[in-house]
């Protein structure tokens, strides 16, 4: 009989249950995002053994971030909430980033105190 257990390609692990609930679980967060935010775009980071960041950038400059157990789970999420995808964070796309004190404080290191957008 031949094995039909799926395997993660990543990892080489069979696939979490519980993956399709966190997935859609991160799609309404992200949808919810663009939705105040006139929109979104994303990208998607790799952060090792913790998985992955979906970035994501509004219409209106405003950015977050969410994080996914793996890379699969943060690729159906976005799929899911139908945003685009950018494959590099540099260019245009990182131009649409709005900044603002809290941020520019907290650059170079600096991780206590500063002033909060608004």
């Amino acid at each position: 009989m031949a094995d039909t257990e799926q395997v993660d390609e990543t990892t080489g692990a069979a696939p979490d249950p519980k993956d399709g609930r966190r997935a859609a679980r991160l799609a309404k967060e992200i949808s919810a995002f663009a939705k105040a935010h006139g929109g979104s775009e994303g990208h998607l980071q790799y952060l090792g053994e913790r998985g992955a960041r979906i970035v994501l950038v509004g219409a209106d400059g405003e950015w977050g971030d969410l994080v996914a157990p793996t890379r699969a789970v943060a690729e159906q999420a976005v799929r899911a909430a139908g945003i685009t995808v950018h494959e590099q964070f540099d260019g245009d796309f990182a131009a649409k980033v709005r900044t603002g004190p809290y941020e520019w404080s907290r650059m170079a290191g600096i991780q206590v105190g500063g002033p909060r957008n608004g």
